[in-house]
């Protein structure tokens, strides 16, 4: 009941018409502003869920959902009989040996470091970049004669076309297990031609210094043991619940590996999104604050419009906490309506962004050539809570001027 009178008081004040039209105006100020600012910053949060997503699925292209690595070091060894017993485990789908190391590679003139991995056979349904490839094909031949796959920007840096070379590259890398006792510098050094077939573009991270081959052709070429490896990359089953999948493979290797998830992998990059995001946050809030100031400065005006009948409920017997949840709820009132009228607004311009693609990109893309959006349930909850939020701590003080005012009727 006396919430229906509350509701009652509150929404007579917002809807009638005021005897100054400046409350009037001040108050429509108000709750435009708080759906301008509510609205765009739904839109940036959207847009930032719209590039981390795009971000991730690029990632993801290259790095496995799990890594089995050295814990110091950088080489493990994996013998059969553990391999099975990984393979037997609930959730995980396949998984690819692979060889990582720096190298030189060269064309005539041109010379460029780049990181060479060799991957096996399984890597084309462990990994995404199989599905990358811009031109030419995946394949990185055998030990005997290895073929590669470069990143677009190592094969600019080498002035060639990947898909139709001819002449193989040259290949310089460092060896392993070289013997102490050996004098001669170039002992540790391997030299070795292979033939580029495709080229691949993810994203520039890994276009401009990444090459793969053969990983059976690495082993010999840098003299690997047989069950040696840089690391053990992973696929998940569709569905795999990774923390389970992980704490099963702890247990079946025991702690002599580094076991990390895509997020492991990839730390500096996460935690950069989920800052900037907060960052972009924080900014938008301290403007939504500054324009609650306009709603305190309606509802001011309004306690000052509405001092008789403050006084005339409260000589009809009504509290000082009844006369402050009237306004309060007032200021409450203002910025839900503004924030609702935002949220919608926002739906409203991501759906046709990513429907019509209104608003381009700057410049050329080979992935996406408009700002993608990805509006996100959480983010509405987030950004209309705060908003009331602002609306309540704006009319606190308005509220409670009101509630203070005494009573001197004649």
């Amino acid at each position: 009941m006396k919430g229906s009178i509350l509701f009652t008081f509150s929404w007579r004040y917002f809807k009638a018409k005021k005897s100054t039209q400046a409350v009037n105006i001040i108050s429509w100020v108000s709750m435009l502003a708080m759906l301008v600012g509510s609205a765009s910053l739904i839109i940036i949060l959207s847009a930032f869920n719209g590039f981390e997503t795009l971000v991730k699925s690029l990632y993801a292209s290259f790095y496995p959902d799990l890594r089995i690595s050295a814990v110091s070091g950088k080489t493990i060894q994996l013998h059969p009989d553990q391999l099975q017993q990984l393979k037997n485990i609930k959730g995980v789908y396949t998984f690819s040996q692979t060889i990582e190391e720096k190298a030189v590679l060269q064309h005539d003139a041109f010379q460029q470091v780049v990181v060479i991995k060799g991957v096996d056979v399984g890597y084309v349904q462990t990994s995404g970049l199989p599905d990358k490839m811009l031109r030419g094909k995946f394949q990185t031949g055998d030990a005997e004669n290895p073929s590669m796959v470069l990143g677009i920007g190592v094969e600019q840096a080498l002035g060639i076309m990947a898909d139709r070379a001819i002449l193989p590259l040259t290949v310089y890398m460092p060896k392993k297990n070289i013997p102490s006792n050996s004098a001669q510098p170039m002992d540790a050094l391997s030299v070795a031609n292979a033939l580029p077939r495709g080229v691949f573009s993810i994203q520039s991270d890994f276009d401009n210094k990444y090459v793969l081959t053969n990983i059976s052709f690495l082993k010999t070429f840098m003299n690997f043991q047989e069950h040696e490896m840089t690391a053990l990359e992973i696929k998940a089953s569709p569905g795999a619940n990774l923390s389970i999948v992980k704490e099963q493979i702890k247990k079946t290797l025991g702690n002599n590996y580094k076991l990390e998830d895509r997020f492991e992998q990839n730390r500096t990059l996460y935690n950069t999104i989920r800052l900037e995001k907060l960052a972009i946050y924080g900014i938008f809030i301290l403007m939504l604050v500054i324009a609650a100031f306009n709603m305190v400065g309606s509802l001011s005006m309004l306690v000052l419009e509405k001092k008789r009948d403050i006084q005339i409920l409260k000589a009809m017997g009504a509290s000082d906490l009844l006369i402050q949840k009237i306004f309060l709820l007032e200021g409450i009132l203002l910025s839900s309506i503004g924030s609702l009228g935002g949220i919608v607004l926002a739906l409203l311009i991501c759906y046709v962004q990513t429907s019509y693609h209104l608003v381009p990109l700057e410049g050329a893309s080979f992935l996406i050539d408009y700002y993608p959006v990805e509006w996100r349930l959480p983010d509405l909850m987030v950004v209309g809570c705060t908003v009331i939020l602002i609306g309540i701590a704006a009319s606190w003080m308005p509220s409670r001027k009101a509630s203070l005012q005494e009573i001197s009727l004649r």
